[in-house]
This record gives structure tokens, C-alpha cells and sequence, in this order.
């Protein structure tokens, strides 16, 4: 019979840990937090020393009910939520909530679901650490001081439905001060001349380096014909050849940013997916005979540490896998990227590097079977040994000028066998080819290929970016980036266009009043600093309530400031030219989740909304008759469709392009990836380059 309750988070974690227990054990979920601070007041006793005002979550009555009648038939409890803040916090809760002696052994904490992890974690109990349930409190009352506080202002000010929050109102200043770079960036010209050149057969490029022994820019057509007469007629000749060896590391194991960015890069997913599929592997999957079995460590986590003994069997893997050239000479180490990182906690890793992807592919879903190669290809990696390239420098003479090309090619492969890091810049890692050259060569010379460009200015973000600079700027925590980037857009201050952030006019609106009378609530130095007297509370060298009394001070005057001189701000629609179809009132201009619409201007009484519809100039390539337009799905993602539907059902995620393919007179529809956009024909193999003028071509 059952003596011990165990009371995780959720029910797929309640099922794999109770496997590992046996029959001693009840588990149950508590499907996240219990209690908390209420929705419909402030809930926090400002003058009382911050005391939050706890109340049992609306609908959560039932689980607490069943969890008290569980605790009442037991003679242990053990809280075994998630080993951060929040899972503190939410132990915490249950200690109060339950009648546990919160100063006893009743706290389990594991960093990975495995039948060993869990066993030896229930070893040995600890006491609820009251350091990182002071953390937790703290963030989540500065938060809802700050909402609660400046929101009914925005709301009377400004327009109904508004809100601000802290590290939300950072992330879109950092988005609207990227668009206001973009619209102010002023676009320099330069060249490049090219020469394509050949020897035996083998073809390369080399670029223009230096006139008369000195380097010189091409920053007009002047400069570039001044080039072009100084080798007029000359012979390429390869004047010197420079080869050297180059080592190149592998990346550190995977933590929650890094995996985040990598996901949006490799595997095209949100940070909020990521997350949800990350939280699946971590939690358990049944794996047949085998049973469920937690697949990764803790996916919420800063540091890049990992255990010796994870180490000692991905050793073991990559000797009798690849041999033990490809194991360095001692187990790799990586330094932790941020001063305030956990390193209590571990990377992201797979529980077993001897379960490789492919020989669990059967059980997972294509989601889970991606984000899981990912990791257990990135860790392993981060234990193998480093490639090894040969990089080839060649100076080529055309009378008083020298071109240069640059090329290598690996010569070991390294930890690169499994894996390779991406990029932001859409740049890929193919060698570069260079026929093997000597001093002296002859080289023919195809054509010399002069060509103008334009600087481009910095790229929007994409959630990539942005959590990546968010981790740079040290706003947020591994917690706080996914939710940070839904609550952005849910909220309507930004939206996201080609995979990029970009402000709406009504996040403009907020961050100009916020700029105006809480300039340190968007100061990314004061935020910053926020977040490490934060990490201070949960390490015990800072008192939650003086971090708290410190912030407050200031924030209540200028509160008191902004409720006197902020005006009010009368947003007008505007209106449109079209008449609601169902009413005869003007339709006027909406700002939503996913950008303008259109609305009847006699609402509430008419409640009719159209999409504002975007004609691309191309004409249907079904019916012939009507035309091609943008629209968006329900979840806000374009698409392109005929402006007849439903007469015409023509549909394309890609963006059709205005000519045929001059091949087979078909539909050219455009095709985006890291390389690039290309024109791609629906009916035959023809593919054309497009040449990008934006900030895609950075992506």
C-alpha cells in the first residue's frame, strides 16, 4: 500500500516518474501552479512590506481538493516540481496549501526523468530553499506592480485594453528602435570587381585587393574604371600563395537560448514550440519495451556544464563510433556565457548519448524526433575533437593591380562529422574550391565582372535575434524568452512579417508614452540590473523586499508624475473608402493581433470586420479572371489566394510572381531560404535567382 504522495507538475510526468517509484508512491500533477496573485486586484500590500495576497487559482479548486484528500491517506510528502524558481515557488505553495513543514526534507529535485535520476533524487530530500521561492516572489510582484500599475493609465490615457509590462516593454524598444534604424539608414554605394579566372580546366573567383602595393576601396564607378585601365590587357599571374592550418571548436552544449535560436534556424520553430516540444522529451516518451523515458535534461537552464558521467559515455559512444582521433585529448569544458549563469544546473543533453536519434525515430513524432537530433547531435559534438581546415590565400598580379582569392578545405573532420553550428546571416559552411596553385601561374582569365552595391541596414529581428540579444543584454531569464515573445505580439505591439518583428503603430504609441514617463522601465542597463539583484535574492546575498522597496521608490513618484501630465490621447480611425456591406456605414481602419483590418464603423451595433486586401499585380493563373491578393490565415500567416473566391479556390503559401516561366509559360512562384530567394516554376525544373535589395538577403 502506498505511503508517500510525490506531486509534480503535469500528468506526462506524473506517469514516467511513477514507473520508476512502484507502488509505495501515489504521484500526482498539480498542472502547474496552484495559488497565485489574483486577477482582478493588485494583490500586493505595498505598505506591508510587499506581502502578496495569495488566492487558489479559478478552476484549480478540484486538483487542490483531490491533492488534500491524497495527502490526508499518506505518511510522506514529497514536492518534486520543476529545479528553478518557479518549481520552488510552486512547492512552496503546496507546502502552505497542503500543511507541509516547509523547514523539513519534503522537496525532490532532479535535472533529468530517468529511473536512476529519480531514485537517487528521492535519496536524498532537501528543504524548500526559501532563497529561490524569495526570487521567484519578487519577479512575480515587481511584475505586477509595474502591470498593474501603469496599465489603468494607459487604459484612461490612452485607449482601452492596453497594458505594459517590464521586460515585455524592453523586448518591443529593442524592435522599435531597430525599425527607426532601418528608416533613418542612408544607403552608401561601393563596388567590387571580380575576376573569373581558370587554370587546367578548374575554374575560381578572386576580388580586387590593392592597387600599386596598396589597398584601396572601390567606393564609385570612377574608382572602379581606374582599376579597369590599370589591367587592361594584363596577364593574371599567381604572385604569392599563402597556406595555413586552422583548428575549429565545436559549439558548447545546448541551453535554453542557444536552443531556441538553433531551433528557428535549423528547424524553422517558434521559441514557444520549441519550448512545448522540449518539455515533452524532458518529461518522458514511451519508448516500447523500454518503457517512458524522460529523453532530455532540464531544458530551461543558462549554464553549459555537464556531468563527468555524461561525459565518460559520450566518450565511449564517439570511440566505438569514429575512433579515438575524434576524442580530444581531455573532456572538454566550456565557460559559462553569463556571469549570473545557474551553474547548479546542467545543458541541455540527452539523458543517454547511447540512445541515438535514429534508433528511437519509431516512437517519437517528426517534432520531437527533430528538436531531440538537434540536441543529441549538438552534444555530442561539444565532446568531440576539433576539425582541422586548410585555408589557401592566394595574391594574383594583373599589371599594377592584385586580386585575391581565398579558399579551405577540411582536412579532419572532427566534430563536424556530426554536427555544425547555424548562423543569422544566412551565410553556409561549404568550403570554398581552390585549384592547387603555385607562384608563377598563368592563369586565363573568362571575364572580369564589375559590379555596384549598396549598404544594407541592420536586419529586423527575428525570434532568433531577438532572444539572442535579449540573452546579450541580460533581459529575461531561460524561463522568460518564449513567453515574452507571445506576449509581444498577443498583445498587438508588434507583428511579425516574413519571420520578422516589426512595431505596430499601436506598440509605438506605448513605447512613446513609456519613454516619457518611465524611462527606466525601457533602460535596458536598469532592467539588466534588475535581473542580477534578482539573481542576488536567489543565491541569499540580497533581501527580496529591499530589492523591491528600492525599485518601488521611484516608480510611485513617477507614477504620481505621469497620472498629473500625461494627456490623453484620442486615437481616431480612419476611415476607409469602402461601405459595410451590411449596414451602409463607412468601414474604417482597425489595428489588430496581425496588423490593420477593416470594421464597420457602426459598432457595436454592426460587428462586421473584411481583411484589408492586398492586390501582388499578378493575375490568377486558374480562372484567368481574377486577381491575385495577400491575406492571412486565422493564425495570422500570409498567404495569397484569388480576390473571385469562392468562385475561384486558387491558393499558395508562396508568393506568385508577376511572369511566366520562360520556359514552359507556368507559374513562377517565389521560394525563400538561407541562401537566398529564387524564382521557382510550378510546372517544369526552372529555378531563377533573385536579386535582394532588403535586409532578407541577411537572413
Amino acid at each position: 500500500m502506498a505511503d508517500s504522495l510525490v506531486i509534480v507538475e503535469s500528468p506526462a510526468k506524473a506517469k514516467t516518474i511513477g514507473k520508476y517509484l512502484g507502488s509505495k508512491y501515489i504521484v500526482k500533477a498539480s498542472m502547474g501552479h496552484i495559488r497565485d496573485l489574483p486577477k482582478s486586484q493588485i494583490g500586493v500590500e505595498v505598505e506591508n512590506d510587499f506581502n502578496p495576497k495569495y488566492i487558489t487559482i479559478r478552476g484549480k479548486g478540484s486538483i487542490l481538493k483531490e491533492l488534500k484528500s491524497a495527502s490526508k491517506k499518506v505518511k510522506n510528502i514529497y514536492l518534486a516540481a520543476d529545479p528553478d524558481r518557479e518549481g520552488e515557488a510552486i512547492a512552496w505553495h503546496l507546502a502552505h496549501l497542503l500543511d507541509v513543514d516547509a523547514s523539513k526534507s519534503c522537496r525532490v529535485v532532479f535535472n533529468e526523468i530517468t529511473k536512476d535520476a529519480v531514485k537517487d533524487a528521492f535519496k536524498t530530500p532537501r528543504k524548500i530553499n526559501m532563497d529561490l521561492v524569495n526570487a521567484q516572489q519578487a519577479r512575480r510582484i515587481l511584475d505586477r506592480l509595474v502591470g498593474y500599475k501603469i496599465s489603468p493609465l494607459l487604459w484612461k490615457k490612452v485607449k482601452k485594453g492596453l497594458s505594459a509590462g517590464r521586460v515585455q516593454s524592453v523586448a518591443v524598444k529593442i524592435i522599435l528602435d531597430r525599425e527607426n534604424e532601418i528608416s533613418e539608414f542612408v544607403p552608401e554605394e561601393y563596388w567590387s570587381i571580380t575576376a573569373a579566372l581558370k587554370i587546367e580546366d578548374t575554374s575560381f573567383e578572386a576580388k580586387f585587393h590593392r592597387l600599386k602595393g596598396e589597398k584601396m576601396e572601390l567606393p564609385n564607378e570612377g574608382a572602379v574604371k581606374q582599376v579597369l585601365q590599370a589591367i587592361e590587357g594584363a596577364s593574371f599571374k599567381v604572385s604569392e600563395v599563402k597556406e595555413k592550418e586552422r583548428l575549429r571548436h565545436p559549439s558548447a552544449p545546448f541551453t535554453t537560448s542557444s536552443m531556441q535560436q538553433e531551433a528557428a534556424r535549423k528547424l524553422n520553430f517558434r521559441a514557444a514550440k520549441t519550448m512545448s516540444v522540449a518539455q515533452q522529451l524532458y518529461e518522458g516518451v514511451e519508448l516500447g519495451k523500454e518503457g517512458t523515458v524522460g529523453l532530455i535534461t532540464y531544458m530551461r537552464t543558462d549554464s553549459t556544464r555537464i556531468a563527468v558521467s555524461a561525459q565518460e559515455e559520450a566518450k565511449a559512444y564517439i570511440l566505438d563510433k569514429y575512433g579515438d582521433k575524434f576524442v580530444p585529448e581531455s573532456p572538454r569544458q566550456y565557460s559559462k556565457k553569463a556571469a549570473n549563469a545557474q551553474e547548479a544546473h546542467e545543458a541541455i543533453r540527452p539523458t543517454s548519448a547511447l540512445r541515438d536519434p535514429d534508433s528511437i525515430k519509431s516512437f517519437l513524432s517528426r517534432d520531437q524526433y527533430r528538436l531531440y537530433k538537434l540536441v543529441w547531435e549538438r552534444f555530442m559534438a561539444s565532446q568531440m575533437a576539433s576539425a582541422v581546415l586548410d585555408t589557401l590565400s592566394v595574391d594574383i598580379a594583373a599589371g599594377d593591380a592584385t586580386f585575391r582569392a581565398v579558399g579551405s578545405k577540411v582536412r579532419f573532420h572532427g566534430f563536424m562529422k556530426v554536427y555544425v553550428e547555424g548562423n543569422d546571416d544566412g551565410t553556409t559552411d561549404d568550403d570554398k574550391f581552390l585549384p592547387p596553385l603555385k607562384t608563377g601561374n598563368v592563369l586565363e582569365t573568362d571575364h572580369i565582372d564589375p559590379k555596384q552595391h549598396f549598404t544594407q541596414p541592420p536586419p529586423r529581428y527575428t525570434e532568433a535575434r531577438l532572444v539572442k540579444t535579449l540573452e546579450e543584454l541580460g533581459i529575461g531569464r531561460p524561463s522568460t524568452y518564449a513567453p515574452t515573445l507571445e506576449t509581444i505580439q498577443k498583445r498587438g505591439y508588434v507583428a511579425i512579417e516574413e519571420k520578422k518583428f516589426m512595431p505596430t503603430e499601436l506598440g509605438e504609441l506605448v513605447i512613446e508614452q513609456m519613454e516619457q514617463f518611465f524611462p527606466e522601465i525601457l533602460d535596458v542597463e536598469f532592467t539588466a540590473h534588475m535581473e542580477g539583484d534578482l539573481d542576488h535574492v536567489e543565491e541569499g546575498e540580497e533581501d527580496w523586499v529591499k530589492v523591491l522597496s528600492e525599485f518601488y521608490e521611484s516608480f510611485e513618484k513617477r507614477l504620481e508624475v505621469a497620472e498629473e501630465e500625461m494627456k490623453e490621447i484620442e486615437i481616431e480611425d480612419e476611415v476607409s473608402d469602402e461601405i459595410c456591406e451590411k449596414c451602409g456605414k463607412p468601414l474604417v481602419y482597425k489595428l489588430g493581433r496581425f496588423g490593420k483590418f477593416l470594421a464597420c464603423s457602426g459598432f457595436p451595433d454592426c460587428r462586421n470586420t473584411k481583411p484589408i486586401i492586398k492586390d501582388i499585380g499578378v493575375t490568377c493563373p486558374k480562372c484567368k479572371e481574377g486577381h491575385v491578393v495577400e491575406r492571412r490565415s486565422k493564425k495570422g500567416r500570409v498567404f495569397y489566394g484569388c480576390d473571385r473566391y469562392p468562385e475561384c479556390d486558387f491558393v499558395s503559401w508562396d508568393k506568385p510572381s508577376p511572369k511566366p516561366c520562360p520556359q514552359c509559360g507556368s507559374l513562377l512562384i517565389e521560394k525563400r531560404n538561407k541562401q537566398g530567394t529564387k524564382l521557382q516554376c510550378t510546372g517544369c525544373d526552372y529555378t531563377e535567382a533573385v536579386e535582394e535589395n532588403d535586409d532578407d538577403a541577411s537572413e
